[in-house]
């Protein structure tokens, strides 16, 4: 009878364990696939922080660019310079950023020293000096046989003629504007 009790316990107990393993190799692919889950999400969030990071390093070099412009034409306009975009197309790859955060020239030296130099090297790029002498300026001409437009006569209807004449006075007011004349 100890034996039958032993033998009966050895068949419980190995169909317990085999009831176990069994169990086991159930949970084991859910608990597999909960771990490739997990993977997942972890390396789509850790590359979804890594294309934030580079956007924001991305962004931070944007406005560091912007920044360092805008500073550059501002000391521009600052030096009397009328073409500034003329003048800041020259200068910006001769200006950086210094480990300080200051904007510093090649050589060093500051922003302010650099472009004062560089304009007054330049003086093409400030506004042009009234001509003449003694306070006399040289006037406008008009060409010969030039009819000034009244503008209270433009008005529908007008002919063919009159409305060419409005037409060429209006060019040439425009141009000179332009022109700055």
């Amino acid at each position: 009878m100890a034996e039958e009790q032993n033998d009966i316990r050895s068949i419980v107990q190995s169909v317990i364990e085999e009831f176990v393993k069994s169990e086991q190799r159930k949970v084991e692919p859910a608990y597999k696939t909960e771990l490739m889950e997990e993977r997942k999400r972890r390396e789509s969030l850790e590359q979804r922080v890594n294309e934030l990071v580079a956007e924001n390093q991305r962004t931070r070099a944007q406005a560091e660019e912007t920044e360092r412009s805008a500073a550059i034409r501002a000391e521009l306009q600052r030096l009397g310079v009328s073409k500034v975009d003329l003048a800041y197309k020259a200068v910006k790859d001769d200006i950086y950023r210094s480990e300080d955060g200051r904007l510093l020239a090649q050589g060093g030296s500051e922003i302010r020293d650099y472009l004062t130099h560089f304009v007054t090297e330049n003086p093409e790029l400030l506004p042009a000096r009234l001509t003449g002498g003694s306070g006399a300026s040289a006037g406008q001409r008009t060409a010969q046989g030039e009819v000034k437009v009244d503008m209270d006569r433009i008005r529908p209807g007008m002919s063919a003629e009159e409305m060419e004449r409005v037409r060429q006075e209006i060019a040439r007011v425009a141009s000179q504007t332009l022109r700055g004349v």
